[in-house]
Order: C-alpha cells, then structure tokens, then sequence
C-alpha cells in the first residue's frame, strides 16, 4: 500500500500522458514478476522488498478507471465501473480464502507436494505461482485492448468518413488546440473531484478495517464473543460474498444507479450498514444452521452495500474531470485510498484486542464496541455525502 501511494498519481499522468493502455500492461507484468518473487522470498526483508516493487510498480486501479469510464457511453458508466469495483471486491475476498487454502501445499497434500520439493521449501509459493500464471495470461490479453484516450466520437454510431464528419473533425482539432493553450485546472482545487476522493478515503478506510475485523471475530472462540470458524469455513463464507457481488453489479447495480443517482444509491447502503453491523454480535450467539444461514446473508448483504458504495463514488469521481485529467485524478484517489487502507487493519487488529480485553464492560462489551466503531465511521461517511461537503460538477 505504501508504495502504491507514492507512485499512483505518477502513473496517473504517465496514463493521461502515453495512454491507457501501456500503463495496464505495465502493471499486470509487475504482478507476474514481483508476485513470484515474494512467493520465493528467503527473507522477511526480502519478502517486504518485492511487495514494494510491486505496489510501486503497480499503478494499474487508476487507468482502469478511466479505461471503464471511457471505453462506455455516459449512461453505460454505470456499469464499466462496477465491473472494476466488482473485480476489486472479489479480489479482496477469493484472493485470502485462495491463499489460504493454497498456502502450505506440503503439510495439507503430502501426497502431491514433498517437503523436500520447492513448494516444500517456499510454502506460500504456490499461491503467489497461481495468481502470476493468470496475471501472466491477463498481461498477454491486454495487448488486444484498444486504447480509450482521445476518443471523441462517442456519440457516432458508425465511423464513416464523410465530408461533414472530416469538417467536423477539423473543427474538433482546433477546438482541442485551443484548449491546451488554456491552462488547466488544478486537480487539488477541484471540489467535487476532492470532496468524492476525501469520501471515498474514510468508506475505504471502513471497508478494510472490516476485512480484518470479520476474519479475526469469525476464528476467535465464542467465549470471547466470536463464531469459532476455522479459517476453511471463513474461506467458505468469501467465496459465496464474491459470488454474489459478481451477480449483483453486474445485473441490479446499473439500474439502481441510473434510477437514484450513485449518491443517493450510496447514502441509502451507507445507511443500511449500520444496522447491520449493529447485528453481528447477536448473529454470534447463534449456533448450527442458523448461524451459517445469518452469517452468509450478512457477510453478502454487507459487501454488495459496499461495493455499491466505492462504485457510486468511482462515478462521481470520474465525471468531475475531463478526459485528459482523468488518469491523474484516478492517481490521486489511489493515493489517499492506499494510505487509509494501510491503516485498516492495523487499526482494526488494534480496535479488535483492545475489545478482547473489556468482555465484562457495562457498557458495549466485547464486539459490540467493536461493531460500533465501525458504525461511527460508516456513519461519518455517510453525513459527508450530504451539501455542503459534497459537491458534483455540473458542466
């Protein structure tokens, strides 16, 4: 995260400078090279270098941004971008229950793999190996890609090259030359790209304290208030919340936004979170299928709103800026967003002990307290969707 943070905004403006498109390949081959090292690493250094060559090195979240808001018409945004935010969310959650269950071939599947082989010596090797393999595959797809920067005839349908389209195209021209002469507007005193990027720090922020906070809750023992899972059945309960998210954005999503707006579409999931925050700690007293059954529903529930959440804002922070800036605009959420997410789960690990330690309080004991600040931040995402603090560009 730390190293994405310092090199997103450069790979921003590389992206709006050279395009889209170089900048994805870049990326998807530092995960093929940088991944596999860490899975070789011999060393805690070593393992620390590699995972910030490869944050660094990675500027891809960005320009597939732009790309997903470029290569659709406006009223399609909707729908490139959740895609993104879908794939992203996914990833957070397949990725963890992936390794998990891929990690440590040797000891789970002596049959297969000897402690004497190279998955043997390197443990969490085989992991890292299957994701670069399919970044490896992914890297040679993104050659096919068509590159979205200057692409100014949305709204055509057919490419016919006729008189009245070159006249167009010339007037277009010097139109775009007359633009560059102007100066453009600084990205940091645009207030609706700042005050969406500033929202979208503080759900990120929740959104990964979370991520700690389920996993840690959900293996801790149920007199400390948790469920008792095993991280097998933990990695059951993700795999089922990528399933959903998948469907969801995919089919209910675009519509929802295009009804309500993405604001309003995010105010309402923000505020539906609280609640059902508020409930996870009387799910844990459950037991059997009762608890699996309310466990999932939750854990879906919770990440769809999520997600509907980061979309909503991935939209708005891509109408506030032309196409020329968007690349960079995208490097400075990627920026933010990286620094939050790094204090995450530290603070979410941290806020997670210091709850184990006060299970007879009167007041919020155990999880509770837990669930509640995880509600306040929520809550304080929610109160700056609202005017004054909000803004969005109207052209």
């Amino acid at each position: 995260m730390f190293g994405r943070a310092l090199t997103s905004v450069f790979w921003g403006l590389v992206a709006d400078r050279y395009g889209r498109k170089p900048v994805i390949i870049m990326g998807t081959a530092s995960v093929v090279i940088f991944n596999t090292l860490f899975g070789l690493s011999v060393n805690f250094w070593m393992a620390v270098l590699t995972r910030f060559l490869l944050g660094s090195l990675n500027g891809l979240l960005g320009p597939i941004k732009a790309y997903a808001c470029e290569i659709f018409r406006e009223e399609h945004q909707a729908l490139g971008l959740s895609t993104v935010s879908t794939a992203w969310g996914i990833g957070l959650i397949i990725g963890p229950a992936l390794g998990g269950f891929l990690a440590q071939p040797a000891e789970k599947f002596p049959n297969l793999f000897s402690s004497e082989s190279l998955f043997g010596k390197f443990p969490y090797f085989l992991p890292c190996l299957c994701i670069s393999l399919f970044a490896f595959g992914v890297t040679i797809a993104a050659f096919w890609l068509p590159e979205t920067l200057h692409r100014h005839n949305d709204d055509d349908d057919s490419c016919d090259l006729s008189y009245d389209a070159l006249e167009s195209a010339s007037a277009e021209v010097k139109e775009e030359e007359g633009r560059e002469a102007t100066p453009k507007k600084s990205l940091l005193k645009n207030w609706p790209l700042m005050s969406s990027i500033i929202v979208y720090c503080v759900f990120s922020l929740h959104d990964m304290a979370y991520s700690e906070i389920f996993s840690l809750w959900a293996n801790s023992p149920k007199k400390l208030g948790g469920l008792n899972y095993s991280t097998q059945m933990v990695g059951e309960v993700l795999a089922i919340t990528g399933f959903s998210l998948l469907v969801f954005q995919l089919s209910l999503y675009p519509f929802l936004e295009r009804i309500l707006g993405p604001i309003m579409v995010a105010r309402i999931a923000g505020v539906l979170t609280i609640p059902l925050l508020t409930s996870y700690p009387y799910i844990a007293m459950l037991s059997g299928f009762g608890l699996a059954f309310l466990l999932n529903c939750a854990s879906v529930v919770k990440n769809l709103l999520s997600v509907s959440i980061i979309t909503g804002l991935f939209i708005l922070q891509n109408r506030a800026v032309d196409q020329d800036q968007r690349g960079a605009a995208n490097g400075i959420a990627m920026t933010g967003m990286s620094l939050f997410k790094a204090a995450g789960p530290a603070g979410g690990g941290a806020l997670f002990s210091w709850a184990q330690k006060r299970l007879d309080a009167s007041f919020l004991p155990g999880s509770q307290m837990v669930f509640f600040v995880l509600n306040v931040v929520e809550a304080i995402g929610v109160l700056m969707t609202f005017k004054p603090f909000l803004a969005q560009r109207h052209d």
